[in-house]
């Protein structure tokens, strides 16, 4: 154990930091750990038997809009066949669309005219058909009804359906430091630049029984943050249940669809009828492929061809998105299939949306491809298809499931090539100790690295493969006692969107770099020192488990008994909470293992400052953030070091 002291620093923040002894010098770290402040919820949100979500702590309030819109070229992937229909029809695309709202969002009357603001549910509609969809999924039968209708049944995102499209750019702070207040704040534009914001556009595709509202609080952070985010919901039988309204046949294109009367056919009970039912697609004779103990290993015939249409799905969801900034919203507003009267649907629609507010407001060109598991598997195959996707500029990879993709040749000239675009890999604790599945994450950083690119690899200490998802911010104590989560889930979440915002402010053009720095609170986790292997951490600090059937499923707590029910340790656990702290050894350098780095090198080369060494402690939550954009007319001044940017990412 090393020798510790606290001490005092005597300026305005009056911050705590730990002095902590090793190996002879004195390095400081950061003491509190505990999550970043949240805007408080709201009396529903607090209501018992409701798990609800944490707000978001950008420095705008968030939007969603729902989309169902039928494909350009409808059609099949694969032979395969269930019940006498193709398993991978390719007819609509259906995605929840983040995005930073307007002033007001929230408050007085909605645009659409309605008595009140509508919010989206966490479990999708028809809420009790879907909880019947994960109890299949999930192995868990009839009893998934109660169990959601009990916990998550009245659960809704934190963001506001169809709010207006903000106008304007962030302010210098997010709400852990400027509270409520800055919600309804702007900040200068960049020297320059128009007075309204083009906004950045994410594409976010989910794991093995995900939707498109299963990763809410990665998808509004970023939201929050300035990004439109568009995470689509995959009709592959990656997911526990999904509906597919059936658009009229016919049309060619999206502009010829678009002139008919409302995209739909017959009547309301017809369109029920009509549309299909998509569960989770359990490989014949090999159920659990998915596991690192299975002996027939991965359906490689199902999931490529998963992996075909998630792609195209992605595609499509582009050129949506694409038309949507062009100016032919309402086109797509026409199209939509998530209105009234079809499977899924909220009353609202689109109703209130001025999609002139959208021409122009959407940065098509450098998008940022993210997913998890599977979805970071989808990731890896689009950005080794740079012709096809020439608008995406980076990627970022969560807990990446390793089998669902194949290892580059760097020989092959065909369509799979070598990723040459900067990437960011964020593993949970538990994926780590897959050795197979950690091997391949180093490989991809090393292909990634071989072409120059920015490439990052690091693992979150005490996370389990769901933390990435909403599941641990909704259900923690489940986590805990049956997988054995040790980080605060929403620790977890600040820790993934911190690093990405970092990631994104290093490879993003100018000046959508301002729109993640301005408020964001540094910490420099992608400035933090490498430890390449697991073997050269302490085992001290390693919660692997030791029957390898637990394997990526959970971690162990050892003395779990006298960590959960010794007095004396709960005590301490509520000492240090009430200090700003975490109950494990959690500093901001053990928090996070960094496998892999940018050479300083390669960092120059790219126009990117070399991390200090020592590295310079990160800001605490209650810090100004370090970043302030230089701006005559402002008179704000800016750190320049972090000014620096690298050259811009070309869009494909």
């Amino acid at each position: 154990m090393s020798d510790s002291t606290t001490l005092r620093e005597s300026d305005s923040s009056q911050h705590v930091l730990q002095r902590e002894q090793t190996d002879g010098h004195t390095s400081f770290v950061r003491d509190a750990k505990k999550p970043k402040t949240r805007p408080p919820k709201t009396l529903r949100d607090s209501l018992p038997l409701i798990n609800s979500l944490p707000n978001y702590t950008g420095p705008y309030s968030v939007g969603t809009m729902e989309l169902e819109i039928p494909v350009r070229e409808a059609r099949h992937f694969s032979h395969l066949k269930r019940d006498h229909s193709y398993m991978l029809d390719f007819k609509t695309v259906l995605m929840t669309v983040y995005y930073p709202s307007a002033f007001g969002s929230g408050q007085g009357p909605p645009p659409s005219g309605a008595r009140r603001w509508s919010r989206e549910t966490w479990l999708p509609r028809p809420r009790a058909q879907m909880a019947g969809g994960y109890g299949k999924f999930g192995g868990i039968g009839a009893f998934a009804l109660p169990f959601f209708g009990l916990s998550t049944w009245f659960t809704k995102l934190p963001a506001f359906r169809n709010a207006a499209l903000a106008t304007h750019w962030p302010p210098f702070e997010n709400y852990v430091i400027g509270g409520a207040a800055v919600k309804n704040q702007a900040g200068p534009a960049p020297e320059g630049h128009p007075a309204e914001p083009v906004f950045p556009l994410m594409l976010f595709s989910h794991g093995l029984g995900g939707t498109r509202t299963m990763y809410s609080g990665i998808c509004g952070e970023f939201a929050s943050y300035g990004f439109i985010v568009c995470a689509v919901e995959h009709r592959d039988g990656s997911g526990p249940r999904t509906f597919i309204n059936q658009p009229r046949e016919g049309a060619e294109n999206m502009d010829e669809k678009s002139q008919r009367d409302d995209g739909g056919k017959g009547t309301q009970s017809q369109r029920h009828k009509a549309a299909r039912v998509i569960d989770y697609y359990f490989p014949k004779g090999n159920e659990y492929d998915t596991s690192p103990m299975s002996d027939q290993g991965v359906d490689q015939e199902l999931r490529g061809a998963q992996i075909d249409m998630r792609i195209a799905e992605i595609e499509e969801a582009y050129h949506v998105m694409n038309e949507i900034s062009s100016g032919k919203g309402e086109e797509v507003a026409r199209l939509n299939l998530r209105k009234k009267g079809y499977v899924g649907a909220s009353s609202h629609g689109l109703e209130g949306i001025d999609w002139t507010s959208w021409k122009g407001r959407v940065l098509t060109t450098n998008v940022a491809m993210v997913g998890h598991s599977f979805g970071a598997a989808t990731t890896v195959e689009i950005l080794r298809n740079p012709d096809r996707f020439n608008y995406i500029g980076m990627g970022i990879i969560y807990d990446i499931w390793s089998a669902g993709i194949k290892a580059a040749n760097p020989h092959d000239e065909g369509p799979n090539r070598r990723i040459a675009l900067p990437l960011l890999a964020l593993n949970s604790e538990a994926f780590a100790y897959w050795s197979s599945n950690f091997e391949l994450v180093r490989k991809l950083v090393e292909e990634a690295r071989a072409e120059e690119a920015l490439a990052w690899n690091l693992t979150i200490r005490g996370t389990i493969h769901l933390n990435h998802s909403d599941f641990p911010l909704l259900y923690p104590h489940l986590c805990s006692y049956a997988l054995k989560m040790t980080v605060d889930p929403q620790r977890c979440l600040d820790i993934s969107i911190n690093s990405s915002l970092e990631f994104l402010q290093k490879v993003l053009p100018d000046p959508y770099h301002v729109l993640p720095s301005r408020a964001l609170r540094s910490e420099g986790i992608l400035d933090m020192s490498v430890i390449e292997k697991l073997d050269d951490i302490p085992e001290e600090q390693l919660h692997k488990p030791e029957n390898d059937k637990y394997l990526a499923a959970r971690l162990v707590i050892p003395n779990e008994l006298h960590y959960r029910f010794d007095p004396r340790e709960i005590l301490h656990r509520r000492k240090v909470r009430k200090n700003r702290g975490q109950p494990l050894d959690q500093t901001v350098d053990n928090e996070v293992w960094m496998h892999h780095a940018p050479s300083d090198d390669l960092l120059r080369k790219h126009g990117l400052p070399v991390p200090q060494q020592p590295r310079q402690r990160p800001a605490r939550d209650d810090e100004q953030p370090q970043v302030r954009e230089r701006d005559a007319s402002a008179g704000v001044a800016q750190d320049e070091q972090t000014m620096r940017r690298g050259a811009q990412q070309p869009a494909g």
